[in-house]
């Protein structure tokens, strides 16, 4: 892709959805990349990666294009700053959702309920510890998947949480940093009070930051109302400064693994009170 096509794809509104093999795909979905045919060595070493979809553009002539960082990618990262060199443009035929292949693989009639829970990693890995939701989803997204369990790494991606918000999530689970003058490194679960937010959406919400209460806000004006939320949050030691830094603090770090196991266990929670 030469830079004009490229300035021609950021100039444009992203798109919110698409339709593909009749699955719905968003921003924050994961699928799998084919490449069309005689294509260059790039092409085939991209065929059959896993990806997730960082936005859905639309060019002048009406065409989309769907934008995906490679999972495994160390710099993905980079991509979803919107730097190119790890950000990699599909059409919807090369895009296979990877959600598609679970049902068909899990039941065997592509008929699997719908995703009831969403677990969203939430952060800024280039500000220290901010970017603790972000590595607990990769290690989740690494263990055994479960139906009806959707997990994104949205990291700063406001308005993306916000639209997935909207899909009707019976309950969604925030993984963040959270400071609240506890100890660094202490793992908290807290119930937001969703029927007393207040303040306006209204400039509060950028393309790329993310606060996770003025997502909310966002989301509640949008649909007008929201189903339970739950936030597991660690308290940071260092948000990296004026400069930022890469890299999750000694005591941060060692908190994941408890994160994940209390992921874990709220899903499981949830999923048998829900009778999956």
């Amino acid at each position: 892709m030469n830079e004009w096509e490229w300035n021609l794809l950021e100039d444009k509104a992203a798109v919110d959805h698409i339709e593909i093999a009749g699955v719905r795909v968003r921003p924050g979905d994961h699928v799998r990349l084919h490449p069309k045919e005689g294509g260059d060595i790039l092409d085939l070493a991209l065929r059959g990666q896993i990806a997730t979809v960082e936005s859905i553009e639309e060019d002048y002539e009406g065409a989309r294009h769907i934008c995906v960082v490679l999972n495994d990618d160390p710099g993905k990262d980079l991509g979803l700053m919107r730097q190119p060199g790890h950000r990699f443009f599909f059409t919807p035929a090369e895009i296979e959702p990877v959600e598609q292949v679970d049902k068909q693989r899990d039941c065997g009639t592509g008929s699997a309920k719908n995703p009831s829970i969403l677990v969203a990693g939430i952060g800024n890995i280039f500000l220290g510890d901010d970017g603790f939701g972000v590595e607990v989803v990769r290690r989740l997204l690494a263990r055994p998947q479960q139906t009806g369990v959707r997990i994104a790494d949205f990291g700063i991606r406001g308005f993306d949480l916000a639209y997935a918000l909207q899909d009707g999530y019976d309950t969604t689970i925030l993984v963040d940093a959270y400071p609240h003058g506890k100890p660094p490194g202490t793992i908290s679960v807290i119930e937001p009070d969703l029927e007393n937010l207040t303040g306006s959406p209204g400039g509060f919400v950028q393309p790329h930051a993310m606060n996770p209460m003025n997502v909310l806000m966002m989301a509640k004006s949008m649909s007008g109302s929201l189903k339970r939320v739950l936030l597991v949050g660690c308290e940071p030691l260092d948000l990296g400064g004026d400069d930022g830094r890469m890299g999750l603090s000694d005591v941060v770090d060692a908190a994941i693994g408890t994160a994940v196991e209390q992921v874990e266990a709220l899903l499981q929670r949830i999923l048998k009170a829900e009778n999956f």
